[in-house]
């Protein structure tokens, strides 16, 4: 997969789940992750979950990640399902390094506030087309500008003292676990007997 590590900041309006964003944008050909730092607000119209059609989804800066996978055709969703999760469970697994315990329901990362409060640190859509699966996955780094009708937490709220360098560290740490969660995969594919 190639890494694309976008330095200035993006505004997420949603737009960028359609297929072959990357391409059309950065000239990048291939499965791919992207990455940047900035805001969200979705327009209804980008909204891929029907069930949060209406809602607001929003955040004034947010690490946002952009996966695209070409590698199965056509394309399935629930691959692309089972491959948000393990990419979500691996920024779990990285979080968890740093000292934030977390807890996951589906897509979506929670930190644990007492004994029955918790806060949502992150957001998440898979979705496929004809020939190729997406997944935005974003953790926030700030909690303003973000609806008020949720419980929301974020990395600054809960790491003290996270600066912008171990942001990109963790960035990093979380492709690398999953370049190599899938590489290992499909050597493991290759390497048994099948009847």
């Amino acid at each position: 997969m190639k890494y694309l590590k976008l330095e200035e900041e993006l505004l997420y309006d949603g737009s960028q789940i359609v297929p072959q964003w990357v391409f059309r944008e950065f000239r990048v050909k291939d499965s791919s992750i992207v990455r940047w730092i900035g805001p969200m607000d979705i327009h209804q119209d980008n909204i891929v979950d029907y069930e949060d059609q209406g809602k607001e989804i929003k955040g004034s800066k947010l690490l946002h990640f952009i996966i695209e996978h070409f590698d199965s055709q056509p394309a399935s969703l629930r691959l692309c399902y089972h491959r948000q999760r393990l990419f979500i469970m691996i920024v779990k697994d990285n979080l968890e390094k740093l000292g934030l315990k977390t807890i996951r329901e589906g897509d979506d990362l929670y930190h644990v506030i007492g004994s029955d409060k918790k806060a949502k640190l992150s957001v998440s859509i898979a979705t496929s087309s004809h020939n190729s699966m997406k997944i935005h996955f974003a953790v926030n780094i700030s909690s303003e500008g973000t609806p008020s009708d949720v419980e929301i937490t974020s990395l600054n709220d809960c790491i003290e003292g996270m600066t912008m360098e171990d942001i990109n560290q963790l960035a990093d740490s979380i492709v690398d676990d999953y370049v190599s969660e899938l590489s290992s995969i499909e050597r493991d594919i290759t390497k048994t007997k099948v009847f």
